[in-house]
């Protein structure tokens, strides 16, 4: 196989095998093996591909149609994006996991694995992509899977935070495509390096600053970013499981991604301005979403309002913008995936024990009490959200504190180690109320409930990253060098 095809196979082989999945809908239980094994194929792709980078020390980049950029699709995984699609992967196929053990009913919904792994096709090209126009479909491809397994749901309010998503996503969509078009009509170009490379040399065109704008506000709403947050809590908390274990960790990094490729790719003149914003709204987010997830009487809601605290770590780290900050930002992006994945699972877990199907603590006090197995997951969990070792959680809230000492941010890292010791208190209290507490004698647990075996699987890679974090940190490293030298990208893709 031609090198430049790997970066095909993370879009490809889920797409296909989507489609497949469709057609065995009558068979159901080949339909789960089907779609494990192309979730899998998927992250055989992606490892394949980022081994590539790493052993070439350059973008693959792949033409599509054989068009020459920037006339072509061009696809591109250069350090940021493979990392970031094994990490997709690695997660997504947890996801495969966790719903064929699931007691949910809608993961035995013949549509249910043709849209998750349509989801992960749309995730995957929206990060591999080259083109914006190309990134604005894949995302839409994203949306419309979310949604659809989202309203799905066995939860009662599953339509109404389905349609919250929808029109959520339906705003980003219209202001992404406003974007587009000021982009290509300013400068004739929507693929990514060509359009860098324009702006670069002419910075002064005046739809230039309402594509910046419009960018920032969909890449805010995508990552859920404060005060574009609110409509996170009720969708991730009426979600299938699986599915609120996906969109909570990876499908909010895209907009993660976005930031990154805003701020040393598409509009390094305004990176200054960009940054300052983020750190203001990073800051924020911190505070707000551990304030809201300390004071919050529902599991998957105080679970949600971690992310949006945990992605205001990352937002701080893309704001300072140093390579060791960014460095720290993508350890800490791909850490968070793998934690609050694990712990969502764990959390549906529980509730599938409870006599009512609610995440709530009064239903659920003492549900997980005789569940040894996930009582020691939750608690390692804890501990990784909270940066305490031996979790990757230290690994990333570390570097983020070496970084912002570097640049003598103290102001920030007095927040940044404040939000991380309330972060202990609210993940040891539901640790307490869930896995401690005995349970009334009115809310007997059920005796079987959710497979515990794909949150077993994620926080295991979370104690081992943290043991052995040498090679995160490096492959992190290396990313963000690349990240703070953008011709690499630019010419990669158009030559030169």
């Amino acid at each position: 196989m031609n090198p430049s095809q790997l970066v095909l196979l993370p879009i490809l082989i889920p797409l296909t095998g989507g489609v497949v999945a469709l057609l065995l809908r009558s068979r159901p239980r080949l339909q789960r093996f089907w779609s494990l094994g192309a979730m899998t194929g998927a992250l055989a792709g992606s490892l394949a591909l980022f081994a590539e980078v790493w052993e070439r020390g350059a973008p693959v980049v792949c033409q599509v149609g054989g068009w020459p950029a920037p006339f072509g699709i061009a696809l591109v995984g250069d350090g940021l994006s493979a990392l970031f699609v094994v990490m997709t992967f690695i997660v997504m196929v947890t996801g495969v996991i966790y719903a064929m053990g699931s007691r949910d009913v809608v993961v035995r919904y013949p549509a249910f694995h043709p849209l998750f792994l349509s989801l992960a096709a749309g995730l995957a090209g929206a990060i591999l992509t080259g083109d914006l126009f190309t990134m604005y479909v894949f995302a839409e491809l994203l949306v419309i899977s979310g949604t659809m397994l989202t309203a799905a749901s066995d939860d009662p309010f599953g339509v109404e935070a389905a349609y919250k998503y929808y029109y959520m996503s339906l705003t980003a969509s219209f202001f992404m495509l406003l974007a587009v078009g000021c982009l290509y009509a300013a400068y004739g170009t929507l693929n990514m390096a060509d359009l860098a490379r324009r702006i670069a040399a002419d910075p002064s065109q005046p739809l230039l600053l309402p594509a910046v704008g419009l960018l920032t506000a969909v890449f805010m709403i995508k990552s859920a970013v404060f005060p574009f947050h609110f409509w996170q809590p009720d969708f991730h908390s009426a979600a299938p499981t699986a599915v609120s274990a996906m969109l909570s960790s990876v499908v909010v990094k895209f907009g993660v991604y976005g930031f990154f490729r805003m701020t040393t790719l598409l509009f390094v003149v305004h990176a200054p301005t960009i940054r300052s914003l983020l750190l203001v709204l990073g800051a924020a987010g911190i505070l707000f979403g551990g304030l809201s997830a300390a004071g919050t009487r529902n599991l998957k809601r105080m679970l949600a309002y971690s992310t949006i605290a945990q992605v205001g770590f990352i937002l701080v780290g893309i704001g300072w913008g140093t390579r060791m900050a960014l460095a720290a930002a993508v350890v800490f992006a791909v850490n968070h995936s793998m934690i609050k994945a694990a712990m969502l699972m764990l959390a549906g877990a529980v509730v599938s024990r409870a006599p009512v199907k609610s995440a709530a603590y009064n239903v659920i006090d003492g549900i997980g009490r005789p569940i040894f197995g996930a009582k020691l997951l939750f608690f390692l969990g804890g501990m990784g959200l909270a940066g305490i070792p031996p979790t990757n959680g230290f690994i990333g809230k570390m570097l983020l504190f070496r970084s912002g000492a570097a640049e003598d941010r103290f102001g920030m890292l007095v927040i940044i180690g404040a939000a991380g010791t309330l972060t202990l208190v609210y993940t040891m209290r539901a640790f307490q109320r869930v896995f401690w507490t005995p349970a009334s004698e009115e809310g007997l647990a059920k005796p079987v409930g959710d497979r515990l075996l794909a949150p077993a699987l994620l926080i295991g890679l979370v104690v081992l990253l943290g043991l052995w974090a040498e090679p995160l940190v490096r492959c992190a490293g290396d990313a963000a060098q690349w990240m703070t030298t953008p011709m690499v990208y630019v010419q990669a893709v158009l030559g030169g």
